[in-house]
């Protein structure tokens, strides 16, 4: 992925060489109006520029653009004035501009920013689980050192040195490192792959060191329980000295130090087998409830396109819109790959990273207001925009949807001609969300939607059900009919009209499972049930 000082770099020395077209224009506007340190960035490379045409034109060179010699706020942004003052770069100045950036974020010698993020272990299934505090993990979700309690069901989590513990709730515990964890009560098996040798779980009466290769703990409030499934581990209990456990041994070890052996009991314990197939029971019988909620959407007459995206009918690549009231408007698949969808239902799903990718569809007509939402699974967001829905061309009232390189979620309608744009207007007003993506949710199924809604003057963004952000539209970007026409999911037209065959690289990078399409603005109660049904 991009880094955000890789990114403002970019824009930067296209702005310089007076590259930007309007859209991206505003994208860096935005970016410097919210962000003190590249708004500085900027101010040093355009001072940078200054001096080397100062130089080129034979004089001496001089501090140029200070921060204080900025114009006070007016009618008129900082950024626009300063446009109006930075003149076309020259190559040498845009070339040491480019390695004054590389040194000023880090040159050879330094690692480059990177984006960061944080936790030992992920958890990568779970059934029926209920977490204490109304907490809520998905699949993908990172876990760093904090303790943590399942009050009921089964979750499965994988540690980054390979280590697989299943947690049967009720049960408290803390993920201290990779090849670390405590556990204060409830159940937990472990299964320990050769690189992970020497993993150790804490519990109040002693610690288990595995040597290889499956054990299983029973924390209670008087004793814990130390079950070997397999190989051998070490069982270090406090103020005694360590035994050494083979496979098929038990011990209980009581709070006094009283011990009793036991053989062990791998029915006691839930293992990976047993929660694959707990999952894919639970998995089916969720898709069913969904696939029973999902026809009576069908019918409903707002409803203008519904792609479920394994639903093609083979051979020719053709996506069968699923809205009954609306015929037509079948999608032609190019390039995206069969997948897993939410469900792990196989082929069920589209990928879309693959270069080219795309779904082309053609809605006609006119519409007041709009709902779209999907179902995506990001795997990274390494491109300035990152397509979910956008109309070909840039036509008055054609909306754009995508998510760009920052996570944030970007919705507008064309207002205005480009050509008839005077100075200081737009074409189009971008509503940005905050941030709904980051690195840690690579590779998780999210449900993202936006309204736009006219007779409530509003476009509201919604993350998994919950609205996430909205603004009012404001009266001079008010667009009364939306207008789609021909249009491409998980991609943009270029380069579809185009006989250059080189074009910039918009699709998205990541699955999509269900794609909707409706002829007005849902309600959030709405959009909270189509989740609710919908989840996985």
């Amino acid at each position: 992925m991009k880094s955000h000082d890789d990114s403002l770099r970019d824009l930067t020395v296209r702005y310089l060489r007076g590259e930007l077209n309007a859209d991206e224009l505003a994208v860096f506007e935005l970016r410097l109006r919210s962000d003190n340190a590249a708004r500085a960035e900027f101010r040093r490379a355009t001072r940078l520029d200054a001096n080397l045409r100062t130089i080129a034109a034979g004089r001496e060179a001089t501090e140029v653009w200070e921060t204080n010699h900025a114009p006070a706020a007016s009618g008129v942004s900082w950024f626009v004035w300063l446009m109006r003052w930075i003149a076309p770069v020259t190559a040498v100045a845009l070339v040491t501009t480019m390695f004054w950036w590389k040194d000023s974020v880090g040159g050879p010698e330094q690692s480059p920013s990177e984006e960061s993020a944080a936790g030992f272990a992920v958890v990568t299934a779970q059934a029926n689980a209920h977490w204490a505090g109304g907490r809520k993990f998905v699949t993908g979700d990172l876990l760093a050192h904090e303790t943590l309690r399942l009050e009921s069901g089964i979750a499965q989590i994988e540690l980054f040195s390979g280590v697989t513990v299943v947690v049967e709730g009720d049960a408290e515990f803390k993920i201290i490192s990779p090849m670390e964890m405590s556990v204060t009560r409830g159940k937990v098996r472990a299964r320990v792959p050769e690189p992970a040798h020497g993993f150790r779980i804490h519990t109040a009466e002693g610690e288990v060191v595995d040597l290889g290769t499956e054990f299983a703990l029973n924390v209670a409030a008087t004793n814990s329980e130390v079950h070997v499934l397999d190989g051998e581990v070490e069982w270090h209990p406090h103020g005694n000295a360590m035994r050494n456990m083979k496979k098929g041994e038990a011990l209980r070890w009581e709070t006094d130090g009283k011990a009793t052996a036991l053989p062990a009991n791998h029915a006691g314990f839930i293992g990976m087998a047993d929660m694959s197939e707990r999952l894919n029971t639970d998995r089916k019988v969720r898709r069913d409830e969904w696939i029973n909620y999902s026809h009576k959407l069908r019918h409903d007459p707002r409803l203008v396109v519904s792609y479920q995206m394994g639903a093609d009918d083979g051979w020719n690549r053709r996506l069968k819109n699923e809205a009954t009231e609306k015929p037509q408007m079948d999608g032609a698949i190019v390039a995206a790959a069969r997948v897993p969808d939410r469900w792990g239902m196989a082929g069920a799903a589209l990928d879309f990273s693959p270069t080219g990718s795309r779904v082309r569809l053609n809605v006609p007509g006119e519409f007041h207001s709009i709902t779209l939402l999907t179902w995506v699974k990001i795997n990274s967001l390494d491109r300035w925009y990152n397509s979910l829905f956008l109309t070909d061309g840039a036509k008055v009232g054609g909306p754009h949807w995508q998510i760009m390189d920052d996570g944030r979620l970007f919705f507008s309608v064309k207002k205005h001609e480009t050509s008839e744009v005077k100075r200081g207007q737009k074409d189009k007003y971008h509503f940005m969300s905050p941030p709904i993506w980051n690195a840690s949710q690579s590779g998780q199924w999210l449900m993202i939607a936006t309204t736009y809604d006219v007779d409530a003057r509003k476009v509201t963004h919604y993350l998994n059900g919950r609205v996430f952000s909205e603004e009012a539209i404001p009266e001079e970007y008010l667009v009364e009919n939306v207008a789609i026409g021909a249009a491409s999911i998980c991609n943009w037209s270029e380069p579809v009209y185009r006989t250059d065959a080189h074009f910039a690289v918009r699709n998205l990078n990541g699955s999509m499972d269900e794609f909707a399409l409706f002829a007005a603005a849902l309600t959030s109660q709405e959009i909270a049930d189509i989740y609710e049904h919908g989840k996985p």
